[in-house]
């Protein structure tokens, strides 16, 4: 088991007890499947698994080609997610009447609102919502406008929510680069009201935009399919996939 505390040093312990540290920049971080710390960073692809492969053909070129494909593996990563998320969330008791007696059953105490930013985060949220199916749903419209510099601004315009006070909030956006779209969007969300529990939902990640999140939101929870470590000038993570949302939903015209 691997536990973690985040402060400016990484620190894990195996079961072992061999205690090492790795400073952030290093970008090491692991987990493994006791989720029960306050806040933690979570790599799915620290160990190989069905995630790791279905990452993998996110990046590839020529599968990218097919959509629905890409549009797929977007879904299963973020259902593996959610059912990891389950185990967290508050539970209760239930007696089910069968066919032949009665179970004690073990479900869920309270239903998460599942948000995504338009357009690139639907496929994850479509995976999210096939796992939580009672959810209730937020939509929030951010997007970069690019300025003649190379430079740019994140817009928000739109946002859908039901009644946020106090719940469990579980956000998805396939692609953290710089974090800013991320952030804006999920204070956007907390201007409806406070956020109980906090779980960031992606498909890849760069430490860059993982350390500025953290910074804005210390209690979250990111769970990521993958993590890089580069970004470039304008904002794109390498080697990363490309934009999410064109290659799933098609190439965008942008004023």
């Amino acid at each position: 088991m691997v536990w973690f505390t985040f402060s400016k040093e990484v620190e894990y312990c195996t079961p072992a007890c061999n205690h090492k540290q790795k400073t952030l920049s290093d970008r090491i971080i692991r987990a493994g499947t006791n989720y029960n710390l306050f806040y933690m960073v979570i790599n799915l692809s620290e160990q190989h698994s069905l995630v790791s492969n279905w990452v993998s053909e996110l990046r590839d070129v020529d599968v990218q080609q097919d959509r629905m494909r890409f549009r797929r593996n977007l879904e299963r990563i973020a259902e593996v997610i959610g059912y990891e998320i389950s185990k967290k969330m508050p539970w209760e008791e239930k007696e089910i009447t069968t066919p032949l007696g009665i179970s004690n059953s073990k479900v869920l105490a309270e239903q998460p609102v599942l948000a995504t930013i338009l357009r690139a985060g639907l496929g994850m949220h479509t995976g999210l919502l096939n796992y939580f199916d009672k959810a209730d749903n937020a939509f929030i419209s951010a997007y970069r406008k690019h300025n003649p510099d190379g430079s740019f601004d994140i817009h928000m315009e739109y946002m859908s929510c039901p009644e946020i006070e106090d719940r469990i909030i579980i956000i998805s956006d396939p692609m953290i680069a710089t974090g800013s779209s991320l952030v804006k969007s999920i204070e956007f969300l907390k201007e409806e009201g406070n956020i109980k529990e906090l779980h960031i939902v992606c498909a890849i990640a760069c430490t860059v935009g993982i350390e500025y999140v953290r910074r804005a939101f210390p209690k979250a929870t990111i769970w990521c399919g993958d993590i890089d470590d580069e970004i470039t000038a304008k904002g794109y993570i390498v080697p990363g996939l490309g934009d999410a949302g064109d290659l799933a939903f098609g190439a965008k015209m942008q004023g």
